[in-house]
């Protein structure tokens, strides 16, 4: 889990405006921590099959985000995307 300290430096980095928390780039870079978190886990404890599942879980929901933001903003996908170093298709 994330602290709200490490929350809120997460958002400050992606945020839109100064309320912003809901945002498809802030939910994408919330995911986006938490999978690599969760992926160094199963790095040290590889038959954790629960924590397996909601990794593909939380790829899968990043997925539907990042797929959303494509389609209704290129631009904003493309700077995300470089943002938290993910590989754009």
């Amino acid at each position: 889990m994330l602290s709200t300290k490490e929350k809120s430096k997460i958002i400050e980095k992606v945020r839109l405006k100064e309320s912003d928390t809901g945002s498809p780039e802030v939910q994408a870079a919330l995911l986006t921590d938490q999978i690599k978190r969760l992926t160094e886990h199963l790095k040290e404890h590889r038959k954790d099959n629960h924590s397996r599942r909601g990794l593909l879980q939380m790829v899968s929901k990043r997925k539907i985000v990042l797929d959303y933001l494509k389609r209704e903003d290129l631009s904003r996908y493309e700077t995300l995307s470089k943002k938290l170093g993910l590989r754009a298709k």
